[in-house]
């Protein structure tokens, strides 16, 4: 394995509005010798358990708005960080932060903690990930919570926000992550930004975040492209379970039209709950994003 950082546990004390307990897997199959963060609050016994995968640059805080709203219904959360992001282990090497590297680590980890009735949750690379998983777990993904994301299909044009998006990364290995949340979430409070900075002490922590916008397949033999292909057609087709769509309406990247074309890949995708004045964080308006996810499921 390659040379790995662990952001020291003090950098997480005493976050806003995140009280839950650090809980942690050493021996994921095909992962050993790395650690991997997760939460899990609400009944272990909950008959639904929701499944929350971030997305770049964040980590499961990005979910605190979301997860008391779930399990005050009596529901069973479960929140992991990718490698290389939150109080997960996080190599050094950019070049190890694969679409097949994270994608396996995320069926390790929901067939280790044996997860079923899953209402997957996900937003930016939570759902170019998360999406391509339940034509491989059909039996343990019941229902999608879909926020503004897509499939990395490979063979739609990048736009030039996100050029320039992937451009920046590359160029500022250094970047400022909370820097960029706060632009994004001009309402959060200097506490909160430090919070999505706390995994980040320095860059040679960074190396997931800055693999992850050049990972994003851009022509359809890239890596990922033609497994999104056929989670689409799966999607599209062989999709049984329940559906939820937000969209954060402000988002320059994967906003409205983005989420539209996804939703046509979505079998049975009711129309969209629209929040107009979030961007591309819409869990920072999760609260309400939670609440009308409920009520359509019936949870």
């Amino acid at each position: 394995m390659t040379d790995v950082l662990r952001t020291p546990d003090g950098r997480f004390e005493a976050l806003p509005d995140f009280p839950y307990a650090p809980n942690y897997l050493h021996d994921l199959k095909g992962y050993e010798g790395l650690r991997m963060h997760y939460v899990d609050d609400g009944p272990q016994d909950a008959a639904t358990i929701f499944l929350c995968l971030h997305g770049e640059p964040t980590w499961s805080y990005l979910y605190r708005k979301m997860i008391p709203v779930f399990t005050a219904a009596g529901h069973r959360v479960v929140a992991p960080d990718f490698f290389g992001f939150g109080r997960s282990d996080k190599p050094v090497q950019d070049d190890i932060y694969q679409f097949g590297f994270h994608r396996g680590s995320l069926i390790a980890f929901i067939e280790q903690l044996d997860l079923s009735n899953i209402v997957l949750v996900c937003q930016d690379w939570g759902g170019l990930l998360g999406l391509t998983l339940p034509m491989g777990l059909p039996d343990r993904i019941s229902r999608l919570l879909i926020m503004n994301t897509t499939l990395g299909t490979g063979n739609v044009k990048l736009s030039e926000g996100f050029k320039a998006w992937r451009k920046y990364v590359q160029g500022n290995p250094d970047f400022n992550v909370g820097g960029l949340m706060k632009r994004s979430c001009p309402n959060l409070s200097d506490a909160e930004v430090a919070a999505y900075d706390a995994p980040f002490p320095d860059q040679h922590y960074k190396a997931g975040v800055r693999r992850f916008p050049a990972m994003v397949p851009d022509h359809p033999e890239a890596p990922g492209a033609e497994l999104s292909r056929r989670a689409g057609d799966w999607l599209k087709t062989e999709w049984a379970g329940e559906s939820f769509m937000a969209i954060g309406m402000q988002d320059p990247v994967l906003g409205p039209s983005v989420m539209m074309a996804l939703r046509n890949f979505i079998k049975g995708c009711p129309d969209p709950f629209e929040i107009a004045d979030a961007g591309h964080f819409v869990q920072e308006w999760g609260e309400a994003v939670a609440r009308k996810a409920l009520e359509t499921f019936g949870l």
